[in-house]
């Protein structure tokens, strides 16, 4: 046992959600991936994971979030904390208890988040003092939006999603997440994309100079006119009221809005704090969504929270 965990047994991290700014669809890989060119940023919405030494290996969800969440080895937060343990020869089981804030499939990457968090947890608790590199690295094998949450901020994504290269931006942008009741599978939203391009070709994937000087300027207004999500007319499609939503978010002020990721959250940007207040009231008081998460972008990623706990 490393002193480390002598010393301090347990370990709390905090991971934040993200919301897809830009999302590029390209045509399927020989993998069998999409090409993905994407421009993520980190939101203030977080996931927090706790992990303790141990006799056994154990997950535990926990928290508003919890329903629906795997506590077996299924859970990508147990899946990165073995592989961080298999990649350098650790044979010492941990609990992990994950307390759950983020929409769950929601398009928001809430176990992504969970998995950039166990393998910080993880390497702070071992003892190991591996690079963000390093993790990102790992977390790749695991999701493509992993390595993103790692790090946080701004950044585009490509290949995967899982190739990621930090984004300059300025300012401080204030969101909207209407939270949908019912999550919706990626893998069926892509196979609706798939369904719904089937007549055309699809051109290989490219971030858009536009967003990039939206970005730089901190103009949210600028930024709001240029959000795009390939994979929101599948989405929608799937779910027709997502349209609706969009519809109303922007009627009651958002600069823009967007599917986040495969959805089904909906994303809308508002010109400041006061303004994402009065959009997320309106949102619920007229029964467009029953849930309206505010939070601000950029955010950091997987971070220690606070001094870790001695049980």
């Amino acid at each position: 046992m490393t002193s480390a965990m002598r010393t301090s047994p347990s370990v709390t991290v905090r991971a934040p959600a993200k919301v897809n700014l830009e999302l590029r669809v390209g045509p399927v890989r020989p993998d069998g991936f999409h090409g993905l060119a994407t421009v993520y940023q980190a939101v203030s919405l977080y996931d927090e994971v706790t992990v303790r030494a141990a006799d056994e290996w154990s997950v535990t969800v926990e928290g508003p979030r919890a329903l629906g969440v795997p506590a077996d080895d299924s859970n990508l937060a147990m899946r990165a904390a073995r592989a961080l343990a298999a990649v350098h020869g650790i044979d010492e089981p941990v609990e992990i208890v994950i307390d759950k804030d983020i929409p769950v499939a929601g398009g928001m990457a809430g176990g992504s988040a969970d998995a950039a968090a166990a393998l910080v947890a993880c390497d702070w608790l071992w003892g190991l003092s591996s690079s963000r590199e390093e993790l990102a690295e790992i977390g790749a094998e695991l999701g493509s939006d992993v390595p993103f949450l790692v790090y946080g901020g701004t950044a585009i994504g490509t290949g995967r999603g899982e190739v990621v290269a930090p984004v300059l931006t300025r300012g401080t942008y204030h969101w909207v997440f209407a939270a949908a009741d019912v999550g919706l599978s990626t893998p069926a939203v892509y196979a609706e994309f798939d369904r719904l391009a089937s007549d055309r070709e699809i051109a290989d994937p490219v971030t858009s100079p536009d967003l990039m000087s939206a970005l730089r300027s901190g103009d949210p207004a600028a930024l709001g006119a240029r959000l795009v999500n390939d994979l929101q007319p599948a989405a929608i499609s799937l779910r027709p009221e997502l349209g609706e939503l969009l519809t109303d978010g922007l009627s009651y002020g958002a600069l823009g809005g967007i599917v986040s990721g495969s959805g089904p959250t909906v994303a809308f940007l508002a010109a400041g704090h006061e303004s994402a207040i009065d959009l997320a009231v309106a949102l619920t008081a007229s029964g467009a969504v029953t849930e309206a998460h505010r939070a601000t972008g950029p955010a950091h990623g997987a971070s220690l929270r606070g001094v870790p706990r001695v049980d």
